[in-house]
């Protein structure tokens, strides 16, 4: 053959790694064959312009692999051994892709997302007036002061602050918790109940692992949040949802049923995504329920810190006298998502499953941002945002409702605008399969709105938007609507 032949280099690192990779992938495409003289260290020098040394280098690397094989007087060779070895055939044969052998739960959460894995960050190119749920208010949060703690936290860690902390989470940060939980929550806990998570999310995923089995039943408020959807099915848990009227979930439906649950996920202090809060009579139904049935019942504590009308709503938690509520609460909604911290407060006989669940799932969460924020919760710093952002996020709420009564009047209606950080507008002069088109018109103009069907079992027979308001201004909210009322006439 002839001693010289065209290389591309890729320009990835040094030369004399470029050169071996392209060597390499000579050898196993076929074009360098088994038994087959390769050129000089010199020849290939030349035509790949590189010194001669870093010639050497790459093919004392192909050597040392078994790629390559040197013979006294005569050169360098490609491995007469590797004509033996089926694996290299095998990849010169253009063939399909082996299909990917799954586990049953690999198989279940790729079919519930039909092939659209999930995911929180933004799908599309950011709109002018975007109303995606889950966006807080990032722009209110005081980012000089969370610096300045982060970066003191960074200043004096220690060797050991550098090493594993435990997977339950850092001591002060629980502690703060707790101290938090119970004055403002009404929670009954300690820090010893408290399992710090990588965000609600996580939470869900460990109580699906630590308490569900394939095949048990799960209760669910219709609609609800998808994200834990998703994770009691990928468990293989079948799944029953109850109503949510003006009281929250319709306790008294499960008298009449004969199934027995494992579990019942909740949101009562702001029914996600109706916004209603659960009454405190269908709260001890569904607590007596528990206690007599055996169920756990997840409580998804997600925005309440954000009310603007009446008393703070005490938690389900806080009621429960026999172990059955498991709390879980998040900083995405309050802080901001990327910090991703969260948190699990179990009954007492749960902690040592969950504590180990965690440590098998990921070691620990970040440590240094635990401590950056046990330090902004213990120095008054995250009372005094939620003050302020409470305010600013009740003003943006205001103009939501104002233009909403302004450029809709009665052809919508509002729901869920006491608590939280979002809104369901139902749209009464808009058929329910007309909603796509109107999202799309909607995003032509730089308005980006979300439907509410997603969060159902079954399909709302209404057409209705889900609407997060919080990291818009008051003037943004006003155009967006503006233009949102537009495409619907």
């Amino acid at each position: 053959m002839s001693t010289s032949m065209l290389l591309a280099l890729d320009g990835e690192g040094p030369l004399h790694r470029q050169l071996y990779h392209a060597l390499r992938q000579a050898i196993l495409g076929g074009t360098l064959r088994p038994g087959a003289r390769m050129p000089s260290t010199r020849a290939i020098a030349a035509e790949t312009r590189v010194s001669r040394i870093t010639a050497v280098i790459a093919y004392d690397q192909l050597i040392a692999e078994g790629y390559a094989e040197p013979r006294r007087g005569s050169g360098t060779y490609v491995a007469a051994a590797l004509a033996l070895d089926g694996a290299l055939r095998a990849r010169r044969q253009p063939s399909a892709p082996t299909p990917a052998r799954l586990s049953t739960y690999g198989r279940r959460i790729v079919a519930s997302t039909r092939g659209h894995p999930p995911s929180w960050a933004p799908r599309r190119a950011a709109l002018p007036y975007d109303f995606r749920y889950g966006r807080p208010a990032i722009g209110d949060f005081p980012h000089a002061m969370w610096r300045r703690l982060l970066a003191r936290r960074a200043r004096r860690a220690s060797f050991r602050a550098l090493d594993y902390g435990p997977p339950e989470g850092l001591p002060e940060l629980r502690t703060a918790l707790a101290d938090y939980l119970r004055r403002s929550r009404a929670l009954v806990c300690d820090e010893s109940q408290i399992v710090v998570v990588s965000g609600s999310q996580q939470a869900l995923d460990l109580v699906a692992r630590v308490l569900l089995d394939a095949g048990d039943l799960v209760l669910l408020e219709e609609p609800h949040y998808a994200g834990a959807r998703r994770v009691f099915r990928g468990i293989g848990a079948r799944l029953r949802a109850l109503p949510v009227d003006r009281e929250g979930l319709d306790v008294g439906r499960l008298a009449a049923r004969e199934e027995r649950f494992r579990a019942a996920y909740v949101t009562p202090s702001h029914q996600f995504p109706l916004g209603v809060v659960m009454s405190v009579s269908r709260r001890l139904a569904l607590l007596a329920w528990a206690t007599r049935t055996g169920a756990y019942v997840v409580e998804d504590d997600y925005d309440s810190e954000y009310r603007y009308v009446g008393r703070p709503i005490e938690s389900l938690q806080g009621l429960d006298r026999t172990g059955r509520v498991l709390y879980v609460g998040t900083f995405s909604k309050v802080l901001f998502p990327a910090l991703r911290l969260g948190y699990l407060v179990l009954p007492r006989p749960l902690v040592d499953a969950f504590r180990t669940a965690k440590a098998l799932a990921d070691t620990g969460s970040a440590t240094l941002e635990q401590g950056a924020l046990a330090d902004f919760m213990r120095e008054g710093h995250y009372e005094r945002y939620l003050r302020r952002s409470r305010a600013r996020v009740g003003a943006r709420r205001a103009a939501l409702l104002e233009a909403i009564a302004t450029h809709f009047g009665d052809r919508a209606e509002v729901c869920g605008a006491d608590a939280g950080l979002h809104v369901v507008l139902w749209l009464r002069d808009v058929r329910r399969e007309r909603l796509a088109g109107v999202i799309e018109r909607a995003a032509a103009t730089g308005v980006g709105v979300y439907p509410a069907a997603p969060y159902y079992l079954r399909p709302p027979p209404r057409a209705g938007l889900l609407l997060g308001y919080a990291s818009l201004d008051e003037a943004e909210i006003r155009r967006g609507i503006e233009r949102l009322a537009q495409c619907t006439s």
